[in-house]
């Protein structure tokens, strides 16, 4: 009966933080699909003010509320896997950020344009993608920075078009680069959810663990790449689970003499600002038993109305991040203690525990 009641728990919380989500884009926004999924709202954010984003490898992220989602895609452009991605995000009328390979973009300029003209904001990811980006010098680093922004604007024709994003190959950033794109007014992305796309996986695996990286964190830059033809196959799967499990996407672009920055905080910006709703601690003295029939015949209401217990349980921490909170506390009377805690140590072990790669390695 314990596994049982924390599945009910669980559900039931989960249902109450989906509930207090901010609406997606209304339906029919979208040409030929009214089911889409779409784009919820834009952020304008200023590079100046924030350099470096992205919980896997940086102190801030995007001011993103809870249940908002990021969509980036790397190393393209490249038929036809780029060509396809495209098309599914239209289909849906959602917006993503691309960080694109300088020679991709002189060998395939017509689709760094289309992903442009689409609505999708543009930005660089090095000329050749050196896999040890760490081991090059200074010099040829730099080359590869302001390479893969020159070979990216000329494929736009016009350097305008092009966001000051910028994407480090591997995630191998060093200072000297860092200090480099500073001075060229970048803001470095890193990623706070990958896919794992770039291993050998099923499209199926591919969408599992995005989707079920971004339940864990409840919000973030997704890292997706646009030159596997699994990602082609697992991207409808991602946007279908992301539309019903409450997800929203945002667009980010970048501010200029037009389009002023976003009013945001500083704390905004910091990866716990905006914490998900903890499942609520009830007390279940009211019941004669951890019994899960029982707590089916109660509302929302009537287990919110109960007493809270005098202590979380189970409120463990995993890397500086709350993994859980704790469930439900009976007072049964002394006979049944023994059981009582028994059921409580089944009931504690609510939720998975994701493992996190500490960067996104070769692609």
């Amino acid at each position: 009966m314990g596994s049982g009641l924390a599945r009910i728990v669980s559900l039931w919380a989960a249902g109450l933080a989906l509930g207090a989500s901010v609406a997606v884009a209304s339906a029919g926004q979208c040409p030929g699909n009214p089911d889409a999924l779409g784009t919820s709202r834009t952020i304008v954010v200023d590079p100046r003010e924030h350099i470096r984003i992205g919980t896997m490898d940086y102190a801030e992220t995007l001011p993103l509320l809870d249940r908002e989602v990021v969509l980036t895609f790397d190393d393209g452009p490249i038929p036809p896997y780029t060509g396809k991605v495209l098309d599914i995000l239209a289909a849906e009328c959602v917006k993503a950020t691309y960080f694109i390979v300088g020679t991709m973009a002189k060998e395939y300029p017509a689709l760094v344009r289309r992903a442009y003209d689409e609505g999708h904001t543009i930005g660089t990811h090095s000329m050749t993608h050196p896999f040890r980006f760490r081991a090059l010098s200074v010099e040829r680093a730099n080359a590869q920075i302001d390479d893969g922004i020159a070979a990216t604007a000329a494929a736009l024709g016009d350097p305008d078009r092009l966001a000051p994003f910028f994407r480090f190959p591997g995630f191998g950033h060093t200072r000297p680069a860092h200090e480099h794109a500073a001075s060229r007014g970048l803001m470095v992305w890193g990623a706070d959810v990958p896919a794992d796309d770039w291993h050998k996986l099923g499209p199926r695996e591919v969408a599992r663990r995005a989707v079920q990286r971004l339940e864990y964190k409840g919000k973030g830059i997704l890292l997706l790449h646009d030159i596997h033809q699994r990602t082609v196959d697992a991207l409808p799967l991602i946007l279908k689970e992301l539309k019903e499990r409450g997800f929203r996407v945002v667009h980010v672009v970048p501010a200029n003499a037009e389009r002023a920055p976003s009013v945001t905080t500083a704390e905004a910006w910091l990866p716990h600002s905006r914490p998900k709703p903890a499942a609520p601690l009830i007390r279940v003295a009211a019941l004669q038993d951890l019994d899960a029939d029982i707590l089916m015949k109660k509302s929302a209401e009537e287990l919110c109305s109960l007493t809270p217990p005098h202590e979380a349980v189970h409120r463990a921490a995993g890397r500086g991040r709350a993994r859980m909170a704790g469930i439900a506390h009976a007072e049964l009377g002394h006979a049944k203690v023994g059981q009582v805690k028994a059921r409580q140590a089944k009931v504690a072990n609510v939720a998975p525990t994701t493992s996190m790669p500490d960067a996104h390695a070769a692609q």
